[in-house]
Parts: structure tokens; C-alpha cells; sequence
């Protein structure tokens, strides 16, 4: 029944299907305004308004970005301050480490040599004492020898101790002499 009504109402009227109906025009352009009016009155500010707090949530999200690179920048610099107090102290403890080792082996080495010649003085000591005893003992055995060989040979007793002094003197003086002239050879 409407699509007749409509066929009747297109043919009654000598309508260009191509010219809008004033009509339809009129309510269209209403209702286009009223969007219109509608989309820049509260869409529009809604969108500025959260495009603005888009903005303002980014450039702050930047700025606590830049502060929080600055405070790592400044920890850093402190971090690496302190890195290199901490170098340089443990370079003079190493350096007065050495130098306090240096001096402890300096002073064993002074004890050390000190020591040493200490007991080289008391072994030279002794072995001159051992010498000095030696050489008594050995003079007067060789004197006795002596003494007994030279009365054997002689035929005559050297039981005079002055007499017998003598020869082993004599005997021993040749003797030491007989030994240097071997050793200048």
C-alpha cells in the first residue's frame, strides 16, 4: 500500500527525481545544524580536553623523565667521585703498604747482617782462640818431639830447659821458614 501511494504521489506531481523535496531539505539542514551545533559544542571540548591532558600527562612524563636523567646523571658523577677517592686510597694504602714492607725488610736485613756479623766476629774469635791453643799445643808437642828426637840422634840428653827451649825454637823458625819459601814457590 505506501509503495502505491508513492508511486501515485511521484506520478501526480511532475517531480524531478534528481531536486530534493524542500521539505526533506529543511528537516536534513536541521538536523545537520543540530549536529553541527552539537559536535563543536560538547564533542569538540571533550577531545581538546583530553588531547590538553594527553599533552600535559606527556610533557610531564618528559619532565620527570629529564629529572630523573638528571638525579642518575648526578649519582653517577658521585658514584664515580667516590669510585676514584676510593681508587686513590687504596693506591696510597698499597704505595705506604709497600713502603712499610720495604722498611720491615730493611730492618730484618740490618738485624739479619748485624747477627751475621756478630757470630762471624764471635767464630773468628774463637777460631783464633782455637788457633792460639792449637798452636801452644802443637809447639810444645813438637818441642817434646823434637826434644826426644834431637837426643836420640845426639846421642845426649836435652833434659835442660833452657837448652832444649833453644833447639825448639831454633827448629820451628827453620821450620816456618822452610814453609814460606814452599809457599812463595
Amino acid at each position: 500500500m505506501i509503495s502505491a501511494s508513492l508511486i501515485q504521489a511521484a506520478e501526480s506531481e511532475d517531480a524531478n527525481p534528481l531536486v530534493p523535496n524542500v521539505w526533506e531539505l529543511l528537516v536534513v539542514l536541521i538536523g545537520f545544524a543540530v549536529l553541527l551545533v552539537l559536535v563543536i559544542k560538547v564533542i569538540v571540548p571533550r577531545f581538546e580536553a583530553a588531547y590538553q591532558n594527553r599533552i600535559e600527562a606527556i610533557e610531564g612524563g618528559i619532565n620527570q623523565a629529564e629529572e630523573a636523567q638528571a638525579e642518575a646523571a648526578e649519582l653517577k658523577a658521585q658514584y664515580e667521585q667516590q669510585l676514584a677517592d676510593s681508587r686513590a686510597e687504596a693506591s696510597s694504602i698499597r704505595d705506604e703498604a709497600r713502603s712499610e714492607a720495604g722498611q720491615i725488610v730493611a730492618e730484618a736485613q740490618e738485624k739479619a747482617a748485624a747477627e751475621a756479623s756478630r757470630i762471624r766476629e764471635q767464630a773468628n774469635a774463637q777460631i783464633a782462640a782455637e788457633r792460639a791453643s792449637a798452636a801452644a799445643a802443637l809447639k810444645a808437642d813438637v818441642g817434646t818431639l823434637a826434644t826426644d828426637l834431637a837426643s836420640k840422634i845426639v846421642g845426649e840428653a836435652l833434659e835442660d830447659d833452657a837448652r832444649s827451649q833453644r833447639v825448639v825454637d831454633r827448629f820451628l823458625t827453620d821450620l816456618e821458614s822452610e814453609q814460606a819459601q814452599g809457599a812463595a814457590h
